[in-house]
């Protein structure tokens, strides 16, 4: 490719980057937080989660702010009691049951990566002094234009 065609790519890079940056960072967080079920209330005695934890997951699982307590699993009906006109389901087959903990390590760091790659990209486009404004106008942008979204 051409040393010109190359600046533009860079540039639409760097400005795309910029204006999704704020929601990049907002996601990897909530992706983070919800790969633990923080968000979740499975026995109020025990751990009620912060009302920040609950607004990114309601913003990052249903793109709406969040209304209410957070959300709790449902209750398991009591074994044995099926209604009149169905049967009990067949018993199911005995499955291997592996650890989700490796996983959910995994998918952290990954968030972990993702915020500091994002934060490490920010960094350098407002090192740049030619399109520092317009990286600062992209940036608040990208934050203002999905808050404003959420509202309507």
């Amino acid at each position: 490719m051409k040393a010109n065609t190359m600046r533009k790519i860079r540039l639409i890079h760097n400005y795309v980057g910029l204006f999704f940056a704020p929601m990049i960072l907002l996601f990897a967080l909530s992706g983070a937080l919800q790969t633990f079920r923080l968000q979740e209330t499975h026995d109020p005695a025990a751990y009620t989660p912060p009302s920040w934890i609950v607004w990114l997951a309601a913003v990052h699982k249903d793109q709406a702010l969040s209304h209410g307590e957070p959300k709790r699993k449902p209750p398991s009906p009591p074994s044995g009691q099926f209604e009149m006109h169905h049967e009990a389901p067949p018993p199911a087959p005995p499955t291997r049951m592996l650890s989700p903990l490796p996983l959910k390590i995994f998918v952290t760091g990954l968030s972990i990566g993702l915020i500091l790659s994002t934060l490490l990209g920010i960094t350098i486009a407002l090192n740049n002094r030619s399109t520092r404004r317009i990286s600062l106008i992209l940036l608040a942008a990208g934050a203002g234009v999905p808050l404003l979204l959420l509202l309507l």
